[in-house]
């Protein structure tokens, strides 16, 4: 539509949520104690980063793992000693910025730290900011609000520092435009797979190869340790399924915020745009004889072509949504009457109000579903917050048992499936690894204790205690033979029909006939792969029109191996201009990244940084 809305303001706040601030610090202690520990992970500048800190750090980053790619994946699987080292280099690089903050005289004020503290929606009640919640959201996590306050402050101070460092960097409009360039060049691809399976029949499979998998991997045949769990869980919803808000309540909240359902006058009004004064007079004179015309006129002379295309509506608004010039002219006028044209930064407007909708006042009926749900959500989390101490105290002093908790709650004490140390979709609330550790540890298995209440999700807290334990058990070779049979001809086919696939791709370099059935093509471009991996991609892409067709392939897993040819150049991408804008912003924020990384590497080269390589290794 013609730009006619007003730009409105934009409210630029910091959502933070307790569960997921990245906190680049981990305690007032990291900041005063030096001389480094011997068991330090790393030393910068003879303060010591703790095997606390670095623990706490490895967790963060399992539970972002778990975040992105859902609860089935396994962090341990990429706990390797090459992404514990780069974990140890990121602590180094956190502690050099905050140091280099603190020389820098970069401070956070207590005035914006509380602003930045009661944005936080976890914290708020009824409006506004609600200590109780913010203390007993704290005591979930096992934090102090000096603690919390502290680190936050930290935080903040260090943002200050990144936006200083990363906001200078400078991409030309030029470069923007040839990265942008490269990641919409675009070939026309076909695809044919050379299938592993047909290739089964050929793979010789003996019983010695089994035997000897088996051996060499009984790790894969283990049966992991398993346990079934009690639990018990006070949330805000069941407290508010719990305790519906009494309708006396509702309509006190109505008679209190009268106000706020109140709907100011609205007016519908259609337009003509035109450059000149001459040319509105002329138009509205014309429209004044015959009113039904004014569609017609805005259609054929209006220069807004979102409006001009519907007869020059522009449906209702109300005050402050237009510019004043138009907006005190749309007010002014009556129903159906066409004013004189009046002048906006746009042009000349010739204005007919079609429509007005007096001032009023939304009806109980109207808003009561919205007022109970904001007053049960507000209820239910102060009742959390009163809740969670008393519940994570009963857990914690009645040890041998949930069912004190589960009665003086009124909550239902259910029992789990079997869970594994990794968590699964089926293991639900229990599979928060915070939760999952504690019922794994050596005081719930042995002595059967409640766990601690734990949070595993904003005003959710669980407690369980285990029922039953198996131990991890070693399959036999009996049980297992025929599935390593099937494993090892699997690779073996795969292995046969990547070969044959390699060799068919030097025939097609060569000019020979490979014998192939091509799929249909499809448009590839480095926004758009389609699947192809970047390995196979970056010659495709690289292919001229003169050279063409141009050959790659690549292997897909237990399918086989994938030829790929490209037939065409294709023209590139059309761009928007929103999407121009967004690339250079993307260009920006690379380079601004890259200044950073060049801003750590020269603090790092003139500190003294010790890695202490042994004090975080896995250990077995």
């Amino acid at each position: 539509m013609f730009e006619l809305v007003h730009k409105r303001k934009r409210l630029a706040q910091v959502v933070l949520v307790l569960l997921v601030i990245p906190f680049a610090f981990f305690g007032l202690e990291s900041y005063t104690r030096w001389g480094g520990g011997k068991d330090d992970v790393a030393t910068v500048n003879g303060a010591g980063i703790t095997q606390r800190e670095f623990a706490e750090e490895l967790r963060r980053q399992q539970d972002r793992l778990r975040a992105a790619f859902g609860p089935n994946v396994d962090p341990e699987a990429l706990d390797t000693p090459d992404t514990r080292r780069a974990l140890v280099e990121s602590l180094v690089a956190q502690r050099l910025l905050a140091d280099a903050a603190r020389r820098a005289g970069l401070t956070v004020s207590d005035d914006a730290l509380r602003q930045t503290i009661a944005a936080v929606p976890a914290f708020q009640a009824e409006g506004g900011f609600s200590r109780s919640n913010y203390e007993a959201l704290l005591r979930a996590q096992g934090m102090t609000p000096q603690m919390f306050e502290e680190r936050l402050r930290q935080d903040l101070m260090l943002q200050q520092l990144g936006e200083a460092v990363g906001g200078t960097a400078l991409v030309s409009r030029a470069v923007s435009e040839r990265l942008a360039a490269l990641s919409g060049e675009r070939r026309e691809v076909r695809e044919a797979l050379v299938a592993a399976q047909p290739f089964a029949a050929q793979a010789k499979i003996g019983e010695s190869q089994v035997k000897a998998y088996f051996d060499a991997h009984p790790e894969e045949f283990r049966l992991p340790e398993r346990l079934r769990a009690e639990y018990v869980t006070l949330s805000a919803e069941a407290l508010r399924e719990r305790e519906p808000v009494a309708e006396e309540a509702i309509r006190a909240a109505y008679d209190s915020r009268a106000s706020q359902f109140a709907v100011a006058e609205q007016r519908r009004a259609s337009h003509i745009l035109v450059k000149t004064r001459e040319e509105a007079d002329r138009l509205a004179a014309e429209a004044r004889k015959n009113l039904a015309r004014f569609a017609e006129l805005a259609k054929k002379h209006s220069q807004d072509p979102g409006s001009a295309a519907k007869g020059g509506d522009l449906g209702y608004f109300g005050k402050g949504m237009m510019v004043p010039p138009f907006e005190e002219a749309a007010f002014r006028q009556k129903e159906g009457e066409i004013g004189e044209p009046v002048q906006s930064d746009f042009g000349w407007h010739v204005i007919r109000v079609t429509g007005v909708q007096a001032a009023k006042v939304r009806p109980y009926a109207e808003v009561r579903a919205q007022l109970a749900d904001e007053l049960a959500r507000q209820q239910a989390a102060r009742r959390f917050a009163e809740s969670a101490e008393a519940f994570s105290n009963i857990v914690y002093e009645q040890s041998d048992s949930l069912k004190p908790a589960a009665e003086r709650f009124k909550l239902p004490l259910r029992t789990s499936g079997w869970l594994t140390r990794i968590a699964t979709p089926e293991a639900g609330v229990l599979g928060h690894p915070k939760l999952l550790a504690a019922l794994f540890s050596e005081d719930a298995l042995k002595a059967r204790r409640n766990t601690d209440a734990v949070e595993v999700s904003p005003s959710v807290l669980v407690a369980a205690r285990v029922v039953e334990h198996v131990p991890q058990a070693q399959r036999k070779y009996e049980e297992v033979r025929a599935e390593i049979e099937a494993r090892l001809r699997a690779d073996e086919a795969t292995g046969l029909a990547q070969r044959a696939g390699e060799a068919k791709l030097q025939a097609l370099r060569k000019g020979e006939d490979a014998g192939l059935n091509w799929s249909a093509p499809k448009a590839v471009s480095r926004r758009s792969p389609q699947g192809i991996p970047a390995g196979a991609l970056r010659p495709l892409l690289a292919a001229e029109a003169a050279r063409l067709p141009v050959f790659a392939g690549a292997a897909r897993g237990t399918e086989g191996y994938v030829l790929y040819r490209v037939d065409k150049v294709l023209e590139p991408e059309p761009r928007p201009e929103a999407q121009r804008s967004a690339e250079r912003a993307r260009a920006a924020q690379l380079a601004g990244a890259r200044q950073m990384d060049a801003y750590i590497a020269s603090l790092r080269a003139s500190a003294d940084v010790e890695i202490h390589a042994a004090n975080f290794e896995k250990r077995p």
